[in-house]
């Protein structure tokens, strides 16, 4: 037996280069598309490829490992793990200030949310670097998030009354403005949320929801985006960045934005409207099974409102949480893009 694990580390030993590096990589849901189509693909096979086999990838995902999803920057930066992947909502309780990165209603389409999120990341960049201790590598989009009713609604002002599951923390300022009941439900425990009555209504993405079953204990889908398109920011551990050599960082930093953040955002528009004509059957459902939801036209009305809302009250009680430093910050970067500037 000592002779046979002798010659298996020979083996492993020269099968891999002598000063591979090992990266420790936890990704976000493992049942989702983003997780499926492009996290792993990039981790376990592109970047080890580019690499010549000189990174070397040990993969799992955050609910894999039962963690709990406001711990995982937490722990990265901590050197749990090298590499970590969620939303960014989900770290807000730690970072207020990273709640500008989602800001629901602002953009319409996948190109809109990246130039939010390519105007937003100087500040999401300090915000890691100083929360965190880490630094960011990408930040992809989950699909827009929607609204998924196990009750009748025709029109935004329906909303008004029920309790709803948020995406994130400014979703739900968002609905008690609107007259709603923001509820705390993780995305796990949704689906028997909806049909046991404790909520009356759930946000989260088309896609999300498709491949987590809501179609079947929800009846109406309303395509409206109220909480904003959940950027899921990518980041390794600082300590773990800075020990890396300049040749080693510029490869990890050219490939994840061609094979990964770039492909990712290239398919978040079409993955929007696959999804809404699954779950409904209004349109061509290219992937996946077509579902029975009602589709709940968004009017102009329901849009200027759900703004007005935004405007008026949520922004503004996010900067007197954030501070007058990342309202400016806001202001001159997101809040410039999209023509919106926070009093």
């Amino acid at each position: 037996m000592k002779k046979t694990l002798t010659l298996l580390a020979m083996t492993t030993t020269l099968a891999s280069p002598a000063l591979a590096e090992t990266l420790a990589v936890v990704g976000s849901w493992s049942s989702l598309p983003l997780n499926n189509e492009y996290e792993v693909p990039f981790w376990t096979e592109t970047l080890p490829a580019a690499s010549d086999g000189e990174i070397v990838i040990e993969m799992t995902t955050h609910d894999q490992m039962n963690l709990g999803v406001g711990d995982i920057y937490a722990l990265l930066g901590q050197g749990v793990y090298d590499v970590g992947m969620t939303v960014a909502d989900y770290a807000v309780a730690d970072a207020p200030e990273l709640e500008g990165l989602d800001v629901p209603m602002l953009s319409g389409n996948a190109e809109e949310a990246r130039a939010m999120v390519e105007a937003a990341r100087p500040m999401i960049d300090d915000i890691f670097a100083t929360r965190f201790n880490s630094k960011v590598l990408a930040i992809a989009p989950y699909p827009p998030q929607v609204v998924f009713c196990n009750a009748e609604i025709s029109n935004l002002d329906d909303l008004a009354g029920m309790k709803i599951r948020a995406s994130g923390r400014m979703t739900a300022k968002f609905l008690e403005a609107l007259g709603a009941e923001g509820i705390n439900v993780s995305f796990a425990e949704v689906p028997g949320a909806l049909q046991k009555g404790v909520v009356d209504c759930a946000v989260t993405g088309a896609g999300s929801g498709y491949s987590a079953g809501w179609w079947e204990v929800s009846t109406h889908l309303m395509p409206i985006a109220l909480g904003g398109w959940d950027p899921v920011v990518t980041a390794i551990n600082m300590d773990k960045w800075n020990s890396l050599t300049p040749e080693m960082q510029t490869l990890i930093q050219t490939e994840i934005k061609a094979n990964f953040e770039d492909p990712a955002w290239a398919s978040a528009q079409n993955a929007l409207t696959n999804d809404i004509a699954c779950l409904t059957g209004e349109g061509e459902c290219t992937g996946g099974d077509v579902r029975g939801m009602t589709l709940v036209a968004v009017t102009p009305e329901d849009e200027a409102k759900a703004r007005e809302i935004l405007t008026t009250e949520v922004l503004p009680e996010w900067a007197e949480r954030a501070g007058d430093k990342w309202k400016a910050r806001w202001n001159d970067s997101v809040g410039a893009t999209v023509g919106v500037t926070i009093p």
